[in-house]
């Protein structure tokens, strides 16, 4: 049997921690080559990114392989690196977006890689890569995200917000959650523990300076009631926090794929997102495999669900399609799994045109996770729509 009460936590990080600005470049450099395809007439299906960055002490390197129109150059791909890194805030001795030198080392992709998606005569392509991508949906919050990475997320979110406004400037770009949430009868009812670690201009504000500038901004972000005289605070724990970001540590692409996802309620395939096209199945099939997990719930056939997809290079249909419903369903799985593979193309193609994935969507995926975000009006976060849930329902009648 589950268990019923226990404590289960997630951690999140800001966009102002290394690896996030690492991830967000990344991903500004696959935003450039959708732009450029949509503005100059190039097919945006033959786009091919592979982008990976390192940030350290003013300095960023960003290397991989990539295919698109030649209007993305070098000094293009450096002046979004500068105008990201501003954009988080970083105006800093240490990591400053005039001066940080930026050095590009794309290249165009391997024949031999790229011969596994273009596959003549086959109009549906083949998978970037081979892997297994999870997906997954839970009936805890509305989004149908498991409850700990959801709020660790929304704390870091509500105060970048702050910090970007202004309604507070004593916070710098760094910072990292960490939320433990205690459920009784499998439900989550509180915070039991509450860790934040964020930067600080002033170097003269103590740790309890600190709690009392984020502590209203924190209750604020959480579920009335959650915070009680019992939640124990652990507020940049080990005292002072001015030198961030990539001065303080080295930032790597694609590092914090866990936070990305499902903060560890669910299994992770182990493939990264950021700096990825969607032919590359790490990052488009995981976006199916939520898009099914959360219209399985939304439906009302589970509370709880996870899906498994598996590819092979080259190859156009899934190897296979597992669901897991924990328990919780009102419909057999492997029904269930015949009827999602009915309801959508989960090819590689056929997931970029369902989602439409070919477009200049990814930069603004890069920090706060992947999953739980409200769909956009120009396609970002299509992934979290509910738009098949009825399709579901009618495929099991």
């Amino acid at each position: 049997m589950a268990r019923e009460s226990y404590l289960f936590t997630s951690e999140s990080v800001s966009e102002g921690h290394p690896d996030k600005v690492c991830d967000r470049i990344s991903d500004e450099v696959v935003d450039a080559f959708f732009r450029a395809s949509i503005e100059h007439g190039f097919d945006t299906t033959q786009v091919r990114v592979a982008a990976e960055t390192l940030a350290t002490t003013n300095r960023v390197v960003i290397a991989g392989e990539t295919r698109g129109p030649s209007v993305v150059t070098r000094d293009l791909i450096t002046h979004l690196a500068r105008l990201a890194i501003r954009d988080i805030g970083y105006e800093q001795a240490g990591f400053h977006w005039e001066n940080a030198e930026v050095e590009v080392l794309l290249h165009a992709q391997s024949a031999d890689i790229a011969q596994g998606v273009d596959i003549a005569g086959n109009k549906d392509e083949g998978a970037g890569d081979q892997g297994i991508m999870f997906g997954y949906a839970v009936r805890e919050t509305p989004e149908l995200m498991p409850a700990p990475i959801y709020y660790a997320h929304k704390i870091l979110k509500v105060l970048a917000d702050a910090r970007h406004s202004g309604e507070t400037r004593a916070l710098g770009p760094d910072a990292k959650s960490q939320v433990t949430v205690r459920y009784e009868n499998g439900k989550p009812v509180g915070v039991t523990q509450l860790v934040l670690s964020t930067q600080h201009l002033d170097e003269h504000l103590t740790s309890h300076d600190v709690r009392s500038i984020v502590e209203p901004y924190i209750v604020k972000a959480l579920p009335p009631g959650w915070v009680t005289d019992e939640t124990v605070w652990h507020v940049n724990p080990t005292g002072k926090f001015v030198i961030g970001g990539p001065d303080g540590d080295c930032g790597l692409t694609g590092r914090k794929i866990i936070v990305d996802t499902y903060g560890g309620a669910a299994p992770h395939g182990g493939g990264a997102f950021s700096g990825k096209d969607p032919t590359k199945v790490d990052r488009s099939a995981a976006y199916a495999a939520r898009y099914l997990a959360k219209n399985v719930v939304a439906a009302g056939l589970a509370d709880r669900a996870t899906i498994q997809l598996a590819y092979a290079i080259g190859v156009s249909d899934p190897l296979a399609i597992y669901v897991d419903l924990h328990g919780t369903g009102h419909v057999a799985e492997d029904k269930l799994e015949k009827a999602l593979r009915e309801v959508v193309n989960l090819r590689p193609r056929g997931i970029r045109e369902h989602l439409g994935l070919n477009k200049p969507i990814y930069a603004r995926t890069a920090a706060y996770g992947h999953f739980g975000r409200a769909p956009e009006a120009d396609g970002g976060f299509s992934w979290e729509r509910t738009d098949i849930a009825d399709a579901l329902k009618a495929a099991l009648a």
